[in-house]
């Protein structure tokens, strides 16, 4: 006959008051570190702003890109033979209809079909370490180099196979708060004539004038950055559609769509089972739209993933 389990009278109060105290203890230790993750993750954040998005109207919605909306229709497929290059940022160039990658670890320059497939890979020779890359007008890409804190603007044709840094004008972005989380982020704004430039940690804006097609003049200069609420900035990209601009935070897990004035609009969070991912994107590090509203986003490895609206 099997042995009763004694029952909560029987256990003595010094053991109860011992349990008590463990369970609440352990109670407090997890909601500490839940309201810390929560803190890190701007969850709060990301709350208000989620609230703020349910009242928004259609014709708001309309009007921006709304990230809420996109849904994910190619999902992690490989980039074949760039494992060990490390896929650093995406910019869309209208005029061949297809996409610019820079790979980080291993400098090269890939352009992929919108299908993310690849059509060739460029060595970027001189370069230490490309993490962003934009196209601008006439043939020509903004590449920034994070290590060496420069921005080379080069020239690009359908025969190109290799660059060379020596053979371009660079462009010093100077000193950043943290040396070694600088400027990694660069994006093309052509309704206001503008390069974008970001630093990862802390997040911050820059801006330099630009036709797309002179030599750079001038400076750049700070664009309010009070709204990038997250714990780092990975890459930019603008819609050209609407102007707004695309700043994506692989630590945050995060896609923020930020309007003309620099103010939250709408986000679109990286985890699975957000927006048909099946699996979080492991670390986002490049994001471009093109001229129809379509959404690319490549995350090292050397992982690709293509959103649209339904």
């Amino acid at each position: 006959m099997a042995t009763p389990l004694p029952s909560s009278n029987s256990v003595p109060p010094a053991r109860k008051r011992g349990l008590a105290l463990r369970w609440s203890t352990w109670a407090a230790a997890a909601a500490i570190i839940g309201y810390g993750v929560a803190i890190a993750m701007h969850w709060d954040d990301r709350g208000l702003l989620w609230l703020q998005e349910r009242f928004e109207s259609k014709v708001e919605q309309q009007a921006s890109i709304w990230l809420p909306d996109y849904q994910v229709n190619i999902d992690a497929k490989v980039l074949p033979g760039m494992e060990d290059d490390e896929a650093s940022d995406l910019s869309y160039n209208p005029v061949s209809k297809t996409l610019f990658a820079v790979m980080g670890k291993n400098p090269f320059l890939v352009e992929l079909t919108l299908e993310g497939d690849v059509l060739r890979k460029m060595p970027l020779v001189g370069w230490s370490n490309p993490e962003g890359v934009a196209v601008l007008e006439g043939g020509r890409l903004a590449i920034v180099d994070e290590r060496a804190h420069k921005m080379t603007i080069v020239t690009l044709n359908a025969d190109t196979q290799s660059l060379n840094i020596a053979d371009f004008p660079q462009y010093d972005l100077g000193p950043s708060e943290n040396q070694n989380k600088a400027f990694e982020a660069v994006a093309w704004d052509p309704m206001q004539q503008r390069i974008i430039l970001g630093e990862e940690r802390p997040p911050a804006l820059f801006t330099w004038s630009s036709d797309g097609h002179s030599p750079l003049t001038g400076d750049k200069q700070p664009l309010p950055s009070d709204e990038l609420d997250l714990r780092n900035l990975s890459a930019l990209g603008v819609d050209p559609r609407t102007g707004h601009l695309l700043v994506l935070s692989a630590d945050s897990n995060m896609l923020l769509e930020l309007n003309e004035k620099g103010e939250q609009v709408s986000f679109m969070t990286l985890l699975g089972g957000f927006n048909g991912l099946n699996k979080r994107i492991p670390r986002a590090e490049g994001v471009a739209m093109d001229d129809k509203g379509t959404l690319y986003i490549v995350s090292e490895p050397n992982l690709f993933y293509r959103f649209n609206k339904p």
